[in-house]
This record gives C-alpha cells, sequence and structure tokens, in this order.
C-alpha cells in the first residue's frame, strides 16, 4: 500500500509540472522520476555507480597485468573480457554456477581453479555488492537500504583485496599479479579498492543516521579474517 501511495502521488506531481509549463515555453527536461526520490536515495544512486566504475577499472587492471586470464575464458582480447563480466546481468556468469559473492572471490583464489580467475573474483565483488544494495541500482522512497550490508561489505573488499594480494601456488608465485613496488611502485589498485571501501563506509553512516539505525562494527586481523555475511532476508 505504502509504494503504491507514493507512486501515486509521484504520477500526480508530474502531471501537474507537465500542466504548469507555459504553452510554447521551452522543454524544462524535469525527470518525474526525481519526484520519488529523497536526498538519500540520490546519495545511493551516485555511491552505487561510483562503487561500479571502480569495479570496471579494477577488472581492467587486472586483465592487464594477468593477460593469460581473459585468454583462459576464450576472449578475444582484455576490452571483451571486461565486457563479459559486466553485460551478465547481476555478475551471474555461467562457468560460476550457482557461486556469487564472496563464494566466487574465494572460487577465483584456489590453486586448482582452471577457469577466468580475473572473472570470478571482480564478479564476486560486483555481485556481493549488489546483494548490499539489495539488487537494485535505482533507489526510491520505497526501497529501504541497511547500512549495516553496506558496511559488511566494505569490510569484505578489504578482506579480498589482501586475499588478492597474498594468495600464492605450491611454488609461492602470486596467483593473479596486482600491485608492485619494484622496478616502479604501482599503487593503483589500492587506490580502486579504497574508493569502494570508501563509498560503502560513507553511505552506510549516511544511511544509518537518516533512518536512526545501529550499525555493529567489527574488529578483525584482516590476514585471518573471515568474511561477513550478507543477503537478502
Amino acid at each position: 500500500m505504502r509504494r503504491t501511495f507514493i507512486l501515486a502521488v509521484t504520477v500526480c506531481c508530474a502531471l501537474l509540472v507537465g500542466c504548469s509549463t507555459p504553452r510554447g515555453g521551452k522543454s524544462s527536461q524535469f525527470d518525474p522520476s526525481q519526484l520519488a526520490k529523497a536526498d538519500i536515495d540520490r546519495m545511493c544512486d551516485v555511491h552505487r555507480a561510483q562503487i561500479d566504475a571502480s569495479l570496471r577499472v579494477l577488472a581492467e587492471k587486472l586483465y592487464k597485468r594477468n593477460p593469460r586470464e581473459w585468454r583462459n575464458a576464450g576472449q578475444p582480447n582484455l576490452e571483451s573480457a571486461v565486457g563479459r563480466i559486466f553485460a551478465v546481468e547481476n555478475y551471474r556468469l555461467a562457468e560460476l554456477g550457482d557461486r556469487k559473492g564472496t563464494d566466487a572471490i574465494v572460487l577465483g583464489l584456489r590453486e586448482d581453479y582452471t577457469g577466468d580467475r580475473v572473472a570470478a573474483y571482480v564478479a564476486g565483488i560486483g555481485s556481493m555488492v549488489h546483494l548490499a544494495f539489495n539488487e537494485k541500482r535505482d533507489f526510491y522512497l520505497y526501497d529501504d537500504v541497511d547500512p549495516q550490508r553496506l558496511y559488511n561489505a566494505a569490510r569484505n573488499i578489504e578482506i579480498a583485496a589482501w586475499k588478492l594480494a597474498n594468495s600464492r601456488d605450491a611454488n609461492g608465485q602470486l596467483l593473479l599479479l596486482s600491485n608492485e613496488l619494484y622496478p616502479i611502485a604501482n599503487l593503483s589498485f589500492e587506490r580502486e579498492f579504497g574508493k569502494m571501501i570508501s563509498n560503502l563506509d560513507l553511505l552506510s553512516a549516511m544511511v544509518a543516521d537518516k533512518t536512526n539505525r545501529g550499525v555493529v562494527r567489527v574488529v578483525q586481523n584482516v590476514a585471518t579474517a573471515v568474511f561477513l555475511p550478507i543477503g537478502l532476508h
């Protein structure tokens, strides 16, 4: 009933705005859907888009350092490999089966995994974040975002970043190359992880304040930390 009422009010307001446009005047290019958005909804839209953008950059950087991975997936080039990950609905790549979120991240960093590690890792982060945002990219007044899920997703990305930098095979070789210090320092991967974590933490704090909900904060040693639960009830 609440959602129906809000949508009805939105439609009526949109009609009133349309009728108020002076005859012969220029269109204001007003988007009626904005009437159904509060400030916090617009902030959710912005932060979600920024996280998606950072995740795409991360995928591109990982493929540049690990070109064998997109070749493992049978892709003709890096661009095609990146496009494949983000073209699939909700990051549900066929080769991952039912795995998503942290399960897909773990799979991509298993020594015996023979598929595209970058795709599994990035799709895992993407689907985890998607769950944290209640599987939405556009937010309106009737949408409810849980600040605890956003917080948990931020901590999980911290763990995923540590695992990426430290997961090795039996010979001590990194499963996926990312940051490097020699011969030239390259910490650009950390910047993208930092952007995603900051977006999630900031939005979690804003939503918690706006909705008067608390967030249970967890202190873990990232080297021994376990992924925190994220899921829809």
